[in-house]
């Protein structure tokens, strides 16, 4: 039987290249987005183009009143599509950043980075224990701004820091039914994420290639491979972890 992944915020950046590289390795996919359909459809295409099933579902994780409505929404798409009543993994990817120095983040800004990345979190695993797997993995997306600074991203690395700590605590809590919970921290890495700030700027990017042991600027493809390759089987022991993809940023 294939194994099912949810991955939110996969209509672009790395919960695209994250729900691609799953399907290449053979996974099913259920791609989630908050305003785009048309890029989760395009994804689910390539997906399909794959030999893979996927299906996009609309989700806005910083709304956590839709959660009972997305669970039953989704329930009804496992029996639908592939006659089940759970999925076996799920990646908290969506969110976004707030390029603002410390002295001049809004409470706006700071309120709407935790709804996203930790308290939407926090309460759509809550809503998708009934449907997850017994053995099932939780991958929480986090950052490398949690172990290094850089000026500006106080708000959001904050907001990381949270989840990481976050995902220990599920990881004890879990354990009992088998489900792992570990956190991936992506690197500098070349997005659309931030504005596009270290893909279209080019004295950020050559400031983190210089702080990184490989020489460059991470992309994509450094990280969804890696999310798909914990997702395997032979990755069961690897629990309540945080796991640093940044080719050696400031080592």
């Amino acid at each position: 039987m294939n194994k099912i992944a949810l991955v939110t915020g996969a209509n672009r950046g790395l919960g695209r290249n994250t729900a691609l590289a799953i399907a290449h390795q053979g996974g099913d996919v259920i791609v989630t987005y908050r305003g785009n359909a048309r890029q989760a459809e395009e994804v689910v295409t390539e997906i399909q183009a794959l030999g893979r099933k996927a299906v996009a579902l609309q989700l806005d994780t910083a709304k956590i009143a839709t959660f009972p409505a997305f669970t039953e929404n989704l329930h009804a798409k496992l029996s639908e599509i592939w006659q089940r009543d759970t999925f076996d993994h799920l990646i908290n990817n969506a969110g976004h950043g707030e390029f603002s120095p410390f002295a001049e983040t809004t409470e706006a800004q700071f309120d709407g980075l935790f709804d996203v990345h930790v308290k939407g979190v926090f309460f759509l695993v809550q809503a998708l224990l009934p449907l997850l797997v017994n053995g099932g993995k939780i991958i929480n997306f986090s950052t490398g701004l949690t172990r290094i600074s850089f000026p500006g991203f106080s708000a959001y690395s904050a907001a990381k820091a949270a989840v990481e700590t976050l995902s220990v605590y599920m990881a004890r809590e879990l354990g009992p039914r088998g489900i792992t919970v570990n956190t991936v921290a992506p690197g500098a890495i070349e997005t659309d994420f931030g504005g596009g700030l270290v893909r279209d700027n080019a004295d950020v990017n050559a400031h983190f290639a210089a702080l990184t042991a490989l020489g460059r600027a991470g992309l994509p493809d450094d990280i969804g491979p890696m999310i798909a390759c914990l997702l395997r089987d032979e990755n069961r022991w690897v629990t309540a972890q945080r796991i640093e993809v940044s080719g050696g940023q400031s080592i």
